[in-house]
């Protein structure tokens, strides 16, 4: 039986993902010092904004990731030969293209695998590349990396893809957790291609975080919109200012956003509420920097071996190719 050219895969929706949020409300706004995980920036309107970002001259990295993948593709794709790509937090698979075009021109690939939290974007990239490459069937996951990477079916030899340098929003621990289960997807034949943006000077870095238009600053208080929308909150945006600097001994950057007075906000949907002080810093994310060692060191740990190693002129981002460590 031919498969259908678009199957989606239901693991994360409506009351599962709403739960989420309350539980990570609560947890986050319950502790000390408050946070909130990234992942609920990305409503329609935070989508939106960061697609804004990524055009910004301060936010060097999809462009400068994008160039790479120009370079690398076609070397990626004759070391790999996947019958199938499996994109990790795909959204609109944009930079994927570069590899799709490459390997569908190969004439291997068959099968592209998109796995994200949000089936819209999914749904309306789908359609593109279905128009666009004739032939590829699209089986899409929809699910949390917490929870369902161990639910992604397998079409024969993959190229396992994780861009954007997403990686860096997870914490040590949660990377080596990571790195695990995409380990635990591969097979002897696969290979993982990650996105790293690098270590550099911290003024690059903060401008990168906090660009001149606020565009950033609007990216960062959309989370509150979303918890008002989704949980009923009372947050109010112009009592909360963005900020972003870099933390020297972690190699990483932190989003936070700052109260700007005493206030306490109302959150019935989580049957919550929140005090916060004048000052008050809540973290939002953190977006980690990377060295060539301490990429090596991650994939050791989750018993993979960086086979190539691709970055730009002035060493601004990378992207690592990684097989398991016995081929």
């Amino acid at each position: 039986m031919t498969a259908p050219p678009l199957t989606l895969e239901f693991h994360a929706l409506g009351q599962g993902t709403r739960q989420a949020l309350i539980d990570d409300v609560r947890a986050g706004l319950g502790r000390q010092p408050k946070e909130l995980p990234p992942r609920w920036f990305y409503d329609e309107r935070g989508s939106e904004l960061f697609e804004l970002i990524t055009e910004l001259p301060e936010y060097y990295q999809t462009r400068t990731e994008a160039a790479i993948l120009r370079q690398c593709a076609s070397d990626v794709v004759q070391r790999v030969q996947p019958r199938s790509i499996l994109e990790l937090g795909a959204g609109a698979s944009t930079k994927t293209r570069l590899l799709i075009e490459a390997a569908h021109s190969s004439g291997e690939l068959r099968w592209f695998q998109p796995f994200d939290v949000s089936d819209a974007i999914v749904q309306r990239a789908a359609r593109d590349l279905l128009r666009d490459f004739p032939g590829l069937t699209i089986h899409a996951v929809i699910g949390d990396f917490k929870e369902h990477l161990d639910r992604i079916p397998r079409f024969g030899r993959q190229l396992v893809v994780f861009l954007g340098s997403t990686i860096g929003n997870f914490f040590p621990d949660e990377r080596r957790s990571f790195l695990s289960a995409v380990r635990q997807l591969m097979g002897p034949e696969d290979a993982f291609l990650l996105g790293v943006d690098l270590v550099k000077d911290p003024l690059v870095l903060e401008a990168a975080y906090d660009d001149a238009q606020g565009v950033t600053a609007q990216f960062n208080l959309n989370v509150l919109s979303v918890i008002n929308r989704e949980l009923q909150a009372d947050f109010d945006l112009g009592s909360f200012r963005h900020v972003a600097c870099y933390d020297r001994e972690n190699q990483w950057i932190e989003m936070h956003l700052r109260s700007l007075g005493n206030q306490i906000v109302h959150i019935p949907g989580a049957g919550f509420t929140a005090e916060f002080k004048e000052g008050e810093l809540m973290r939002t994310e953190i977006s980690a920097k990377f060295t060539r060692q301490r990429v090596d060191e991650s994939f050791a740990q989750a018993g993979l071996r960086t086979e190539a190693w691709y970055t730009d002129r002035e060493e601004r981002f990378a992207l690592a190719l990684a097989v398991p460590e016995e081929r």
